[in-house]
C-alpha cells in the first residue's frame, strides 16, 4: 500500500481531486446561492464568500497538480488548511449561530469529511515521498 502513496503521481492526483471537489462546491455555492441558502439554512453571503474562495483555491490546487515536481511545502500548507476547513465546519455547526437545516448539516459535514480525507491523503503522500536527510543517510 505504501508504494501507492510513494508513486510520483500520487500527490498530483490528490491535488487534482482537491481542485475538482473545490471547483464543484464553489460553483454550486456561487451559481445556486439562493436555492442553497433556502435548502441549507446557511446565509447567502457565507455561501458566496466561501464559494468564491473555493473557486480561487481550486485554481491554485490545479496549478500545483500540474507541476512536474509537486511543491511539497505548499501541499503541506494545503493539508493544514484542509484540516482547518474541517474544524471551521464543525465550529459553524456547533455554534448554532444559523438555523441550519438537515440538508445544511449534510452539506457542511460532507465538506468536512471530504477535506479531512484529502488532507490525510496529502500527508500520506508527503510522508511516503519524503527524502532522507543527507546526515541521516550518511550515518545509516
Amino acid at each position: 500500500m505504501s508504494s501507492l502513496f510513494a508513486s510520483p503521481r500520487f500527490l498530483s492526483r490528490v491535488m487534482w481531486a482537491d481542485a475538482a471537489s473545490c471547483a464543484a462546491t464553489g460553483a454550486l455555492q456561487v451559481g445556486f446561492t439562493d436555492a442553497l441558502a433556502r435548502l441549507t439554512g446557511l446565509p447567502g453571503g457565507l455561501l458566496v464568500g466561501t464559494g468564491l474562495f473555493l473557486l480561487a483555491y481550486a485554481a491554485a490546487a490545479a496549478a500545483m497538480a500540474r507541476r512536474a515536481t509537486p511543491p511539497r511545502t505548499l501541499i503541506a500548507l494545503v493539508a493544514v488548511g484542509n484540516f482547518g476547513w474541517a474544524a471551521a465546519c464543525a465550529a459553524l455547526l456547533a455554534s448554532g449561530v444559523f438555523a441550519v437545516t438537515a440538508l445544511g448539516v449534510a452539506w457542511v459535514v460532507a465538506q468536512a469529511v471530504t477535506v479531512v480525507l484529502l488532507a490525510e491523503a496529502q500527508w500520506m503522500g508527503l510522508r511516503a515521498t519524503r527524502q532522507p536527510r543527507a546526515g541521516l543517510a550518511a550515518s545509516a
